[in-house]
């Protein structure tokens, strides 16, 4: 198993695309950095779980040892490896990970991508688990790092889609709401947006009453799967 890591690196430089490479520096906005191998990430997603299946025997705390191995290296690819491997031993969380997860998220995330990956499922799953630790996400929407507040947003992207939460959700939002990072806008907007799916009214009942002070990004996220009607009354000025 010491050599996983080295395989896997190997197998994602194997899997270059030129194009992917060059197109990379698109997807990032300035002030953020992101190394890339330049793997199209549907390959990246079959690289992670094809190489889980090594070492899915393991203890749980070797393959989060190994995640940190990969996290580590500061290409994108290989932390969404290790998120892969992370979001699979799902069922094995315990509270005590959350720990690891917040350090991860305060000390490797340093761009859109490797925060939302980590975020929305591994995350996620972690706090549908374990409700408790939403108190500790309202923390990090105070943080001084961008990249910490978004977190705190994108985290709940999936437990708002079940309809979990909402209270939380608007709490969050209320903390970032005057936020003038426009990805940490679109974190809290994206929020609000999947909370949208399950509870329509409250979301467009809470989008109106801000929309005076609402950044108009995060307006726009908040209202995408409104119907049209909503969507325009909630644009007015």
């Amino acid at each position: 198993m010491k050599n996983i890591i080295d395989d896997v690196r190997q197998v994602l430089i194997d899997s270059i695309d030129p194009k992917t490479l060059a197109s990379s520096d698109h997807f990032f906005k300035e002030g953020e950095a992101a190394k890339v191998h330049g793997v199209r990430m549907g390959k990246v997603g079959k690289i992670g779980k094809e190489s889980f299946r090594q070492i899915k025997k393991l203890p749980k705390e070797k393959i989060f040892g190994l995640c940190e191995e990969l996290w580590r290296s500061g290409y994108l690819e290989e932390s969404v490896v290790a998120c892969i491997w992370a979001e699979s031993l799902h069922k094995q969380y315990e509270p005590a990970d959350f720990k690891m997860f917040e350090r991860w998220v305060h000390d490797y995330l340093t761009n859109w991508a490797d925060c939302d990956t980590l975020c929305n499922h591994t995350i996620g799953n972690f706090v549908m688990m374990y409700p408790g630790y939403i108190a500790e996400l309202k923390k990090w929407a105070t943080s001084s790092k961008r990249f910490v507040k978004r977190a705190s947003a994108v985290t709940l992207i999936i437990p708002a889609r079940k309809g979990l939460f909402l209270n939380d959700i608007f709490e969050i939002a209320d903390i970032l709401l005057f936020d003038k990072d426009d990805l940490v806008q679109k974190g809290y907007g994206w929020m609000l947006k999947a909370a949208s799916e399950a509870h329509q009214k409250e979301v467009f009942n809470y989008v109106m009453s801000k929309k005076a002070v609402m950044p108009r990004t995060a307006l726009r996220y908040a209202i995408e799967k409104m119907p049209a009607d909503l969507r325009v009354e909630a644009m007015k000025k």
